[in-house]
């Protein structure tokens, strides 16, 4: 028999490089559910919902996400929402006997200065990033509630921290969006519109690491089948960049021909954010996609779902 494997959040950037992924598994039977049809904020909804699919093993990727801008918007939002996902799905979870569970965190929930790379013991080990502390509050959350059960009831959850993601059915709206995707967005528009100058947050100085979503989904998978521990694991591809270098990136990708400003009232957000990727490693894992190739992909993808992404 096929096991019944619930993707949560399968529209999303995790959860739809999850489905693509899984999609011919012949091994596995793919549930979702649109959140029109399932509310995972929703408690006695999630608990109808395990009650009636008894899924054998879940992938928790849905998540309220953005960057910045959104967080300082919307600090009430981002923490509930994000507490309540996890505590029902989980909840949900341990009482109808999945098998095993995937938690995504964030490598937010490291501390804002925090020594670099970030390995996962310094969880806890200094005051977090102001601009997204509501967001990263709640993961840890979730970090700990899916240890608990663990320990409590022997529930096999594990729990990953990806580094920032992107790739194909990223979030392009300028308002809640995430840098990269930001990027692409501004770089593009200034391009159609003939903008001569696109101003950026920040200085510029801030370093970040990225990840192809796709390279994401498939050490998510690895761990699936071969990380059964309370211990968290990080998930990144080990190189980071400054924003200044990333958004060069970008331009010459969209071929944007117009200066850079940087609008140095704006905040940078935590100096540095590498993560420690060695216990992954030691389990085989490398990414396939490189920032170059990545980007262009999710540049592609942006023209080519131009319905989505006018929306926004």
């Amino acid at each position: 028999m096929r096991a019944k494997t619930f993707i949560a959040g399968h529209r999303g950037l995790v959860g739809s490089a999850f489905h693509r992924l899984l999609a011919n598994d012949p091994t596995r039977q793919i549930i979702t559910r649109p959140r029109a049809e399932l509310d995972l904020t929703d408690h006695a909804a999630a608990q109808r919902f395990f009650q009636t699919e008894r899924p054998d093993e879940v992938l928790l990727a849905a998540a309220r996400v953005g960057g910045i801008q959104a967080n300082s918007d919307y600090p009430v939002d981002f923490l509930l929402d994000n507490v309540r996902i996890a505590t029902n799905i989980l909840d949900a979870a341990h009482r109808h006997g999945v098998k095993k569970l995937l938690f995504l965190g964030s490598s937010c929930i490291y501390p804002r200065l925090a020594p670099q790379p970030m390995r996962e013991d310094y969880l806890l080990d200094g005051k977090l990033e102001p601009t997204n502390e509501p967001y990263a509050i709640a993961k840890i959350a979730g970090i700990k509630l899916a240890q608990a059960y663990r320990r409590q009831y022997g529930s096999n959850f594990i729990a990953v921290m990806p580094t920032n993601l992107y790739g194909p059915c990223d979030n392009f709206a300028l308002a809640t969006s995430h840098v990269l995707p930001a990027l692409i967005r501004r770089f593009h528009d200034a391009k159609i519109s003939g903008q001569p100058t696109v101003t950026l947050w920040g200085t510029g100085i801030a370093r970040r690491e990225f990840l192809h979503v796709d390279d994401c989904a498939e050490a998510c998978l690895l761990l699936m089948e071969r990380w059964d521990s309370p211990d968290i694991v990080n998930i990144g591809s080990g190189e980071d960049l400054t924003i200044r270098e990333l958004a060069e990136v970008i331009r010459r990708i969209v071929g944007f021909q117009g200066e850079i400003a940087w609008d140095q009232s704006k905040p940078d957000g935590a100096p540095r954010k590498l993560l420690d990727v060695s216990r992954l490693r030691t389990l085989g894992w490398q990414p396939r996609i490189s920032l170059e190739a990545g980007v262009r992909q999710t540049y592609d993808w942006f023209l080519a779902n131009r319905a989505t992404w006018r929306r926004m």
